[in-house]
Parts: C-alpha cells; structure tokens; sequence
C-alpha cells in the first residue's frame, strides 16, 4: 500500500500539487497560461470577467460593472496570483479539461470559462 502511496504521489504533476484536479485536468504550464491571458477574454458563466494587462495590471470586472482591482503575477508552476488593492491577495490554476479551460481556485471551486 506503501509504494501505491508513493507512486500516485510522484504521478501527479509538481505544478497541480496541492489543487484539487479532476480526472482530464492539464494545468496550463507558465508560457501557456500567459499566452492564454494575453490572446484570449476570460469571461465566466456568471457574467464577470478578468483582464490581465501586458504590465501585471488585473482587474476583475462584476456583471454590474463594478471592479476589483489589483497586480497579477504569472508564478513558474503556472498559479496566477493577485493582489488586490484592497490588501486581498489568491493564487489561481487555469486547466484545460478537452476542450474547456477552467479556473480553479484555492478553495478547490471550478469556474469555467465561456
């Protein structure tokens, strides 16, 4: 039982350790997930959207058009962390799962996007 312990822990790749990924999961790597960010809208189901700027700017915009603002970084396993103006920071895991990218945040919840 020991060595199966083991063996699932070195099969999962270092950069989603500690996200909880789901059977097709593949996280998108650090060059990835910033090509993703600057060639494509990241809007969700529930009508917001993120942007990231070329220069680190984030903002995330509600459906009502209020806005979070903050500073973005892109780390080397491939998290994208924010923080926030307002002193809130998080780290998210963009995924590919076929052909749908999600946003899974720290808490472990699945955000697709459209």
């Amino acid at each position: 039982m020991r060595a199966l312990v083991l063996l699932f822990a070195f099969a999962v790749p270092a950069h989603a350790a500690g996200w909880e990924m789901r059977d097709g999961d593949e996280p998108l790597g650090m060059t990835d997930v910033t090509a993703f960010l600057m060639e494509n809208e990241v809007r969700f189901y529930d009508g917001g959207q993120s942007e990231y700027g070329p220069d680190g700017a984030y903002a995330y915009i509600y459906d009502g058009g209020d806005r979070a603002e903050g500073r973005y970084r892109i780390e080397s396993d491939g998290e994208v962390c924010v923080d926030f103006v307002n002193g809130f920071s998080r780290c998210d895991l963009y995924v590919r799962n076929g052909q749908r990218v999600l946003l899974i945040d720290q808490k472990g919840d699945r955000y697709p996007l459209r």
